[in-house]
């Protein structure tokens, strides 16, 4: 009997959670809900017991000091894909986020106790960026995808800017905001024009139903909906700023990442 349920759950953890990583079968509900909740829970307890007492505050710095560090790991994750870098479970998602973390933690933490931070960090993922998009640049087949991209970021951060001097909101959440249309713009292109499909079950349904450029009400709509939950759920200005430094990452990487493995042509 115990053999049987060991079985079970070997058969289901490779079903929902080894071979997407490696088929690229995409996201079930299953490991979606299991991932979420360990960012979820990964980011409260980096914040509670790594951050916080080393008094990092979470601002401008903080998202400045990070962005290096998503970069090169959405860019090892095309990588990967394109086939230049080995398929590691370390270098898959969700792997990757354990590997980013292990490479920039000890850094992040000496350099707050050096009192240089934010340079040794920034510095640090700025080497590692480079470094992956050296190999990236040297192995582009087409840039039409990025430049498609490009224009429907622009256009769509135009409209977000204006809004945003229209009615302000924290200027931490724009950039998560920024980041988001990004994301949306690399997805919408790369469904639309080259045929790529969704790997989130919920957005797959409504793509399939409405058609890639439904992302742009959808994702705003989430935008407004997460901004509103955490401003009328957390209190704290530090823990606000946290949570919005998880949806810039949470749309940053994949930003990254999607125009990458088009330009890669994966």
């Amino acid at each position: 009997m115990i053999s049987g349920m060991w079985h079970d759950l070997i058969n289901f953890f490779y079903t929902y959670f080894w071979e997407p990583m490696f088929t690229r079968s995409g996201y079930n509900l299953i490991n979606t809900i299991v991932y979420a909740l360990a960012i979820g829970f990964g980011f409260i307890y980096a914040y509670r017991y790594v951050i916080k007492p080393l008094n990092v505050k979470i601002d401008g710095r903080f998202f400045l000091a990070a962005t290096p560090m998503i970069v090169f790991g959405a860019t090892v994750r095309a990588l990967v894909d394109g086939g230049i870098l080995p398929e590691n479970p370390w270098l898959l998602t969700p792997g990757i986020f354990f590997t980013a973390v292990f490479l920039f933690g000890p850094v992040f933490v000496l350099d707050a106790k050096m009192k240089t931070y934010p340079k040794i960090t920034f510095a640090w993922g700025t080497i590692l960026a480079l470094w992956a998009n050296y190999l990236l640049l040297t192995h582009v087949k087409s840039w039409h995808p990025y430049e498609l991209t490009m224009i429907h970021t622009l256009v769509s951060w135009a409209f977000v800017l204006a809004f945003y001097k229209w009615k302000p909101f924290d200027k931490l959440y724009l950039y998560a905001v920024l980041a988001h249309f990004y994301d949306i713009a690399s997805t919408v292109v790369g469904i639309h024009y080259y045929h790529y499909h969704e790997v989130h079950w919920l957005e797959g349904i409504l793509v399939r139903h409405f058609g890639a450029y439904v992302y742009y009400p959808w994702i705003t709509f989430i935008l407004v909906v997460v901004y509103w939950v955490i401003n009328a759920y957390t209190d704290d200005e530090d823990e606000r700023h946290l949570w919005y430094l998880l949806v810039y990452v949470l749309g940053l990487g994949p930003a990254i990442r999607d125009p990458a493995q088009m330009i890669l042509q994966v």
